[in-house]
């Protein structure tokens, strides 16, 4: 028997802050312009956001604009709440994409005279996860930690009691129990949150656990023996980049599996998807996800590799973690995927403005993305068996 703990953060951590504005600032030029080259960091502290990054599109957006109404949206109006909106200072440090870069990724007609493909705009490794605990294929320690930061969130801004005591930073974490290898129960979970200067918190603790916490838990895994530990240092009043310093690309493993799986370091926030650490992490899920969704093993990790400007990928690796049957399965996923930069942006619509909501409660795991279908199914079976 073993324990395994996963996080998640609400819309209104530090970090996740940072992450929303990245995103809409790439789905703001992708609105304009859907062949924009955006790598956009942010950073916050108090009423200070600090924007850097590179840009090529032939759309201009309006950044302070953009950058207000993701805070506001989030649920920070003051300075009590987390962030001073209406005195917020923006500095911009904002250039050109790299004409180095450009060059050696994008597509067209070499100085050869050939014609060359949209090639991967950086090297890197990327990692993709799928196992069968829940019906979305994800683990139940971080789909239930994202759940739960969800929960909150709606409770924040739909129900009075809620209101008038939850504020927009949070985080959540569940503890599972495995026997044998298998997933058997949830041993504890925790929120943090903050909350209003007058709220008491045996009040706070009860409407998290009855509101929160108990109608989020799958029913097959309800027990009166799981702990809750709500607010467990105390008063949380002071919160979001008031109280820490958030920062673009700072919370990769709640984006992606909870540690459950090895993760290549590559943030994915305020990047649009020529960045193959990002569109080939959402491929390296797609590819596992698919795998398990054929019956092919109970889990598996995906790891991909690309190098700067080329389109293929350098090699592809599938661990079943000793689930699966015995194949060729870099052959298999070489013969039924969409591997190059391009295929992987036409087959998700790529160039779509997608990406703000991918920046909370995980980037895997939610039916909404075109990476999470399992439409390759039967061609995997096909493949197998005849």
């Amino acid at each position: 028997m073993f324990k395994f703990t996963s996080e998640s953060v609400s819309k209104g951590h530090p970090d996740k802050v940072c992450d929303q504005i990245s995103d809409a600032i790439l789905d703001a030029f992708l609105t304009k312009d859907k062949d924009s080259r955006v790598a956009c960091e942010v950073l916050a502290k108090s009423s200070l956001l600090v924007v850097a990054g590179e840009v090529r599109s032939t759309g201009t957006i309006n950044y302070p604009e953009v950058c207000h109404q993701v805070i506001k949206d989030i649920g920070y109006y003051d300075a009590e709440s987390g962030i001073d909106v209406d005195n917020l200072a923006i500095i911009l440090q904002v250039n050109s994409q790299s004409e180095e870069i450009a060059k050696g990724v994008d597509e067209g007609e070499t100085d050869a005279g050939e014609t060359k493909e949209l090639g991967a705009g950086d090297q890197g490794i990327m990692f993709g996860y799928a196992c069968n605990e829940t019906d979305e294929l994800m683990p139940l320690s971080i789909s239930l930690s994202h759940h739960l930061m969800q929960r909150l969130t709606y409770l924040r801004f739909n129900d009075e009691q809620g209101y008038d005591h939850l504020r927009p930073d949070a985080k959540s974490q569940v503890t599972v129990n495995y026997v044998d290898g298998k997933l058997d129960a949830i041993d504890t979970i925790v929120i943090s949150t903050q909350h209003g200067p007058y709220a008491r918190l045996d009040i706070l603790e009860e409407y998290v656990i009855e509101e929160c916490i108990k109608p989020t838990i799958p029913t097959a895994f309800q027990s009166d023996k799981i702990k809750f530990l709500v607010n467990y240092a105390g008063e949380f009043v002071f919160g979001g980049p008031q109280a820490d310093c958030g920062l673009t690309g700072r919370k990769i493993i709640v984006d992606t599996y909870g540690g459950h799986a090895p993760h290549g370091g590559g943030a994915f926030s305020g990047k649009d998807a020529t960045k193959i650490d990002r569109s080939g992490a959402y491929l390296a899920r797609y590819i596992a996800k698919n795998l398990v969704a054929a019956g092919v093993c109970d889990k598996c990790v995906v790891q991909l590799s690309y190098v700067i400007g080329a389109a293929a990928p350098v090699s592809i690796n599938v661990n079943t973690l000793g689930t699966g049957k015995q194949l060729n399965y870099e052959q298999l996923v070489r013969e039924v995927f969409p591997l190059k930069p391009r295929e992987i942006i036409n087959t998700f619509e790529l160039y779509r403005p997608i990406f703000r909501k991918t920046a909370t409660y995980g980037h895997f795991g939610r039916s909404e993305f075109p990476w999470e279908r399992t439409d390759l199914v039967e061609k995997i079976k096909e493949k197998l068996f005849n």
